[in-house]
């Protein structure tokens, strides 16, 4: 890692507030999250004590209302700070994206009772959430998940298998997706389900080549049974939530894209002006200048795409193509800077002596996270040409 620290991002905020709110993310993560970021990811350690943190200091429920512990920010200003927590560590910032994707179904459709019930704690108690939607067998196809959720008086039973939940194992609550109903998009529902649920078990998390230190595990469902209370919005309904869901997180993704890439243009940077060949700093040559101003254009352009998705969002204004954009454009953007980044740094960029590394392979799984690339190519031709016509 270099010696030069990362210079603040120039933003563009709404209040003051926000400008403070802003400036406290930044403090917490350069000094409790970027300097452990490499040893606790090269260990696999999960930080749970840093969402801890992040949930006293009110950062976990910003999108939501305040009247149940929320923060009431605009998705403007929740996804700048999600740039900033990804920046200083992925695991964090994708953590925080999660978490609010998980509560966004009782947020948005739960009653008024559910909400005062369970929202305090989501938001502000120091809870932790995931999101159960993918299955072994259902993932960008995941109107055939086949988790089944049978009615028994007032209560539900789950049974089944879900796949590739970031938080396995480790969440407090899942909103889970579990078909009650016909095959297809209309038979499925949603549901809350706690973390200490009798006949919920965990997997041994994957093995990935990026973000050890994020449990990303199977979650088991033998039975489980729910009270109906924690059904979330009516019968058959979840499928249409887990799609406005997945809306709002894919600017999430986006954001967090940005933030990995804008930690590989800070250090690329630092170290082609510090580093010498030939007697001149490696910035002197208009080969890397270029390669520096690419890396620059993408996340200047990335961080106006998802923003521009998020004024749509906080306007009231559809904006599910402008989200499918963005974390398609954000995505690739980090994936293509943080190879350059690795370039930049030549030899040293392939050693986990620096983080460009480490980054580049934390930003390939974003581009397949909520969705593929491709998955987003094809939700922005519909709204393009229409649906297909095979």
């Amino acid at each position: 890692m270099t010696d030069r620290a990362p210079q603040p991002v120039d933003r563009q905020l709404p209040t003051e507030e926000s400008r403070d709110l802003l400036a406290l993310v930044r403090e917490i993560a350069q000094r409790e999250i970027r300097p452990r970021a490499a040893e606790e990811e090269d260990s696999g350690r999960f930080p749970r004590e840093v969402f801890t943190l992040l949930s006293e200091a009110g950062l976990l429920g910003l999108p939501y209302p305040g009247e149940y512990g929320g923060g009431e920010q605009p998705y403007e200003v929740y996804l700048q700070v999600l740039e900033e927590l990804a920046a200083a560590r992925l695991t964090v910032g994708l953590g925080v994206s999660v978490h609010s994707l998980a509560c966004h179904g009782l947020g948005g459709y739960g009653t008024k009772e559910q909400q005062a019930a369970h929202l305090p704690a989501m938001l502000g108690g120091g809870l932790l959430g995931a999101y159960c939607l993918s299955e072994p067998a259902a993932g960008s196809d995941a109107a055939s998940l086949t988790t089944k959720a049978v009615r028994d008086g007032d209560e539900w039973i789950i049974t089944g298998t879900k796949a590739w939940i970031t938080h396995g194992g480790v969440a407090d609550f899942y909103t889970v997706l579990a078909r009650t109903g016909v095959e297809g998009p209309k038979g499925i529902t949603a549901f809350l389900v706690p973390g200490d649920a009798t006949g919920l078990t965990a997997a041994v998390p994957e093995k990935k080549m990026g973000m050890k230190g994020s449990p990303t595990a199977q979650l088991h469902f033998d039975g489980v049974r729910v009270p109906d209370s924690r059904r979330i919005g009516e019968e058959g309904q979840g499928f249409s939530i887990a799609l406005a869901a997945l809306d709002a997180g894919r600017l999430g993704i986006a954001a967090c894209a940005i933030g990995v890439a804008q930690a590989a243009l800070d250090e690329a940077l630092a170290y082609a002006l510090d580093r010498k060949q030939f007697g001149h700093p490696i910035a002197d040559f208009q080969g890397l200048r270029f390669m520096l101003a690419d890396m620059a254009t993408k996340i200047e352009a990335g961080r106006a795409l998802y923003l521009a998705a998020a004024r749509l969002r906080d306007a009231g204004k559809p904006f599910s193509r402008q989200a499918a954009m963005a974390k398609l454009f954000c995505t690739d953007a980090a994936m293509a800077v943080t190879t350059d980044a690795v370039q930049v740094l030549g030899g040293y960029g392939y050693t986990a002596d620096f983080p460009v590394e480490r980054l580049m392979r934390e930003a390939k799984v974003l581009q397949i996270v909520e969705g593929t690339n491709q998955i987003q190519r094809m939700v922005i031709a519909r709204h393009l040409a229409g649906p297909e016509t095979r």
